[in-house]
């Protein structure tokens, strides 16, 4: 198992990606600390990983409160005396919406939890990371953190920052022995998706476990050689493949 031994922590662990990468860092031998803002289905993740005979724990926090973080860093720490791996995914979206209709509170919903969430997790987790001379970040951007798009203000702009922030986290702790890296998924079969799309799910769509995998690879000691990069993953919904791709509707 290519994380025995570990300690993850995943923001938005509860559902989606969040919750197949939380199955799958356990799967690999992991202790997984699931986090979101909703107790009743973090409970049923850390359930599920409990059920398959690893070790587990549920916090409710909201990444985006200074407060939540650090309590939720410390007890994670109180328990499993160390994190690392560290895996910034909790992350909102909004239906599509013109920039002149959208509210000062949409905005700060979606940077809050989207850029401002990583932050206070970096923030918080690093430390404990250079205490141990290891960690992993991943931080979960977007197809929609390469390029614009209309009405998908401000979650895209929150993506794309989220690739630069990598790569500014990865140039500072490198000497410290962490590795920091971006995902940037395509469309993904997930609630958050049928949300904004009113169960319009592109026809392209990956699968949560397509994207925990690469997440696996980029924490486990495979991929040494890699930090500060974002990995495009985008699937089926690669530009590169042309009409293919056009099956895309706006993420």
């Amino acid at each position: 198992m290519r994380l025995a031994g570990r300690v993850a922590l995943v923001t938005g662990g509860n559902r989606g990606i969040g919750r197949a990468i939380s199955l799958a860092f356990a799967t690999e031998g992991a202790k997984v600390v699931v986090v979101g803002r909703n107790a009743a289905s973090c409970d049923e993740t850390v359930a599920a990983i409990k059920a398959e005979g690893s070790e587990a724990l549920a916090i409710r926090a909201d990444v985006s409160r200074e407060a939540d973080v650090a309590s939720m860093v410390a007890t994670a720490v109180q328990r499993f005396n160390r994190i690392d791996i560290l895996v910034n995914n909790a992350g909102v979206n909004l239906p599509y919406k013109a920039v002149v209709e959208l509210t000062p509170e949409e905005w700060d919903y979606v940077v809050g939890t989207n850029l401002t969430g990583p932050f206070l997790c970096c923030r918080a987790v690093v430390p404990v990371m250079i205490a141990q001379g290891y960690g992993k970040i991943v931080n979960i951007s977007s197809l929609g953190g390469r390029s614009g798009a209309a009405g998908r203000t401000p979650y895209r702009p929150t993506k794309a920052a989220l690739i630069n922030f990598t790569e500014c986290v990865a140039a500072e702790v490198k000497e410290h022995g962490i590795d920091v890296n971006a995902v940037c998924p395509g469309p993904v079969n997930t609630d958050m998706m049928r949300e904004i799309t009113n169960n319009n799910v592109p026809l392209n769509a990956m699968q949560p476990e397509e994207i925990a995998a690469v997440v696996v690879f980029l924490v486990s000691g495979e991929a040494g050689a890699i930090t500060g990069a974002a990995i495009d993953a985008f699937g089926e919904a690669n530009p590169l493949f042309g009409s293919q791709a056009s099956r895309i509707r706006p993420k």
